[in-house]
């Protein structure tokens, strides 16, 4: 049997709606999944914006005490007469 070109243009037009159709169909859980991914990045994000700053409030502070002994270093050396 012998199909003429333009029916056979046209099913592969149809063929290629279904073919787009189902493709674009998702599913609720497969966005429910997706959520709770992006929900669990953002968290771990915030954890790790979090230990940052926890970390550079430290060295912030041992800066300080790095700054006081250094003061306290050059005073004792000022007192023996040792140049610095």
């Amino acid at each position: 049997m012998h199909i003429p070109s333009r029916s056979n243009g046209w099913l592969r037009r149809c063929a290629l709606g279904v073919v787009l159709l189902v493709a674009g169909c998702r599913s609720p859980q497969q966005d429910a999944y997706l959520v709770e991914q992006l929900r669990q990045m953002g968290d771990e994000l915030n954890g790790a914006r979090q230990q940052a700053a926890d970390m550079q409030a430290q060295l912030d502070s041992l800066r300080t005490v790095v700054a006081k002994q250094d003061t306290l270093l050059t005073r004792i050396a000022g007192m023996a007469g040792i140049p610095r």
